[in-house]
């Protein structure tokens, strides 16, 4: 997941703890430092997940709603994504 120091980005971050998803956080300005610069039209919060891009609040809520109704055996599957 991609954050930065705003508030959506706080309550994304509870909203995953407390659906117990396991997620990597990574500021956005770490990015910006360790890798391509500046990204400017980045939203954050935003997730990458193996089912898509989710943008800002409103997307982090609606995986985390479709990941509560998979289950705890999807943090399982190992994805393809795994490997890139």
């Amino acid at each position: 997941m991609f954050i930065d120091d705003n508030k959506e980005s706080v309550q994304a971050t509870h909203a995953f703890e407390s659906a117990n998803i396991s997620y990597l956080k990574y500021h956005i300005k770490q990015f910006e430092e360790n890798c391509c610069g500046e990204v400017p039209t980045t939203i954050t919060p935003s997730v990458f997940a193996v089912e898509g891009v989710y943008k800002g609040l409103r997307g982090v809520k609606e995986y985390v709603s479709f990941r509560k109704k998979k289950g705890h055996d999807y943090d399982k599957i190992e994805s393809e994504s795994a490997y890139w």
